[in-house]
C-alpha cells in the first residue's frame, strides 16, 4: 500500500490535470503550471512522474482498475455460464458506467482539442476488448484476430456513444441501443 502522502500528491496532481483540462488542450499543460496548482514542486512532480504523459497514463490506469472490478462483478453475476455475448455485454455496461462517472474526465477526451488523450483512451478500450477477445478462443472460433474483432466493435461502438452524445441522447437510451447493436451484431455470427 502506498504511503498517504504519496497518494495525497498524486491525487492533488490529478485533479490539477483535471482543472487545466476545462481551460487548456493536453498538449499545452506545462509541469510548472501542474505543480502550481496541486501546490507541490517540479522535484516532487518528477519524483513520482517522468512526464505529463506519465501522469495521465497513472489516470487512466486508476480508471482502467475500476472498469476491470465493474466487469469482474458484472460476470459473476450476470454471466455464470460465461456466454459470448452477455461477456461482450458486460465489457460495454462497465465503459459505459466508468464512461459517465467519470464525465469531468472523458468530457475531455475529444480527438479535434485533445488528439494524444484520444488516442490513448481509444488504445486502452481497444487492448481492453482485445483481451477478452482472445480469451474466447479457447471456446470460440474465430473467424478474425482478436485485435481485428476488437477494431471493428470499438470503433463502431466508440462511434455510436460520441453521436448519441453529442445528440443528447439520454444515457438510458444510448445505453439500450449500444447493447442492442452489440448483440445483434455478436447473435449475426459476423465474428465469431
Amino acid at each position: 500500500m502506498e504511503d498517504k502522502r504519496i497518494t495525497k500528491t498524486k491525487r492533488a496532481l490529478k485533479s490539477a490535470l483535471l482543472e487545466l483540462l476545462t481551460t487548456q488542450a493536453f498538449d499545452v499543460i506545462s509541469i510548472t503550471e501542474l505543480c502550481k496548482i496541486a501546490n507541490v514542486s517540479r522535484i516532487t512532480f518528477y519524483t513520482h512522474y517522468k512526464d505529463k504523459f506519465a501522469l495521465l497514463d497513472d489516470i487512466f490506469n486508476d480508471m482502467l482498475i475500476i472498469g476491470k472490478e465493474g466487469y469482474h462483478r458484472r460476470q459473476e453475476k450476470n454471466n455464470p455460464e460465461n456466454n459470448l455475448t452477455q461477456g461482450y455485454l458486460n465489457v460495454l455496461d462497465s465503459i459505459l458506467s466508468l464512461y459517465y462517472e467519470r464525465y469531468d474526465f472523458f468530457r475531455h477526451v475529444v480527438p479535434e482539442t485533445n488528439p494524444y488523450l484520444a488516442f490513448r483512451f481509444y488504445r486502452i478500450l481497444l487492448d481492453t476488448v482485445e483481451s477478452h477477445t482472445d480469451k474466447l478462443k479457447a471456446s470460440y472460433s474465430l473467424k478474425y484476430s482478436a485485435r481485428q474483432i476488437a477494431g471493428f466493435i470499438c470503433f463502431g461502438l466508440f462511434g455510436f456513444i460520441s453521436e448519441s452524445y453529442t445528440s443528447k441522447v439520454p444515457l438510458e437510451q444510448v445505453q439500450a441501443g449500444a447493447r442492442q447493436l452489440l448483440t445483434d451484431l455478436l447473435q449475426s455470427k459476423i465474428l465469431v
